[in-house]
């Protein structure tokens, strides 16, 4: 999409802003800070290291990276084929050691052997939507200004928010507004959506904040922000099956690296946090029975936390860049071979 609109002296349109201008990286320093040690062993021991940024977006992360280890090949997945066109332009000078791919971060250990590399040396998930995503107002994420109920993060496939507003029950759009928004209002929500679309289907993004705020009380929007923050979360969730993904993701991230290679990952609400916690926990104690005398090799922790819980942006970071205020860092590392 294009900045701006037409002028009256048929001037052409602006051309789009480059990645580099529009995304400021989220905990840039303390993401790569933690990522270099496994950097810095996968380039001693095979002369080369090799991190796969699951969620490229506009490249920040990755950018800083390739600027700062000259021996990285980086591997960048993205579902949204328009992050993966403004991160290519932006990374364009290092297109010798990188591998930009069509993908959702579910699937990291087939891209990683389809590339051929038997292992990495990190891994960096940066997680949620996306500065692009919430700018673009067609995309439909953000709830401050009317466009198309879409909320896809990969266009090309898959429902849209309105397939979903349109078409669930009642009771479907109260589970996932319930669970995925944690909102308390989402009774009241979904049967005022269903109430409005039995009028007409609701199809842009300021017809179901319409619906929502009529139902939710003054006093609730006055302390707990938008009206339609939580069932625009909820959707978004829901259509791009974000939380299975990462059920999945996060274990298949663990499983491809190299010893001393790291998982980094930025979470922006506690049901994505809750996930990467389970898995980095499970990973990072004995399997062995309680009381056995004797901790068998294949008991032993493959991983150990590098975070004591989660980790948050100074206040410095969240005045230089508001949408980092809810990031939450945790980071693992593997210290045993893969079997």
């Amino acid at each position: 999409m294009r900045e701006g609109g037409p002028v009256a002296n048929d001037v052409p349109e602006a051309a789009p802003r480059p990645a580099s201008e529009r995304h400021v990286p989220v905990l840039l320093e303390r993401c790569v800070g933690l990522l270099e040690p496994g950097i810095r062993a996968g380039i001693e021991a095979r002369g080369r290291a090799v991190v796969v940024d699951c969620t490229l977006g506009m490249g920040g992360h990755s950018e800083a990276m390739l600027e700062r280890f000259p021996e990285l090949h980086l591997i960048g997945l993205d579902r949204d084929e328009q992050a993966l066109a403004l991160a290519g332009a932006r990374l364009e000078r290092f297109a010798g050691r990188t591998d930009l791919v069509h993908a959702v971060y579910d699937e990291v250990a087939d891209v990683v052997a389809d590339l051929g590399f038997a292992g990495v040396d990190g891994v960096l998930f940066d997680l949620g939507v996306s500065s692009l995503q919430l700018d673009e107002r067609d995309r439909g994420f953000a709830y401050s200004y009317d466009a198309p109920l879409d909320m896809r993060m990969d266009t090309s496939r898959g429902p849209t928010a309105a397939d979903i507003v349109n078409g669930y029950s009642e009771p479907e759009l109260v589970r996932i507004i319930r669970t995925w928004g944690e909102e308390k209002f989402a009774g009241r929500i979904a049967s005022s959506i269903v109430k409005a679309r039995e009028a007409a289907p609701l199809t842009t993004t300021g017809e179901l904040v319409n619906a929502i705020r009529s139902v939710v009380p003054a006093a609730a929007a006055r302390t707990g922000g938008h009206p339609a923050k939580r069932t625009f979360q909820a959707l978004r969730i829901e259509v791009n099956e974000e939380l299975d993904v990462l059920d999945r993701a996060i274990p298949a991230a663990m499983g491809v690296l190299e010893v001393g290679g790291r998982v980094v990952v930025m979470s922006y609400h506690s049901l994505e946090d809750k996930i990467t916690k389970r898995h980095f926990a499970a990973g990072s104690r004995s399997s062995a029975p309680a009381g056995f005398p004797v901790e068998l090799e294949e008991h032993k922790a493959q991983y150990r936390t590098l975070t004591r819980g989660t980790e948050t942006p100074t206040a410095q970071e969240i005045e230089e860049n508001p949408r980092a205020a809810s990031a939450k860092l945790r980071a693992v590392e593997r210290i045993l071979k893969r079997s």
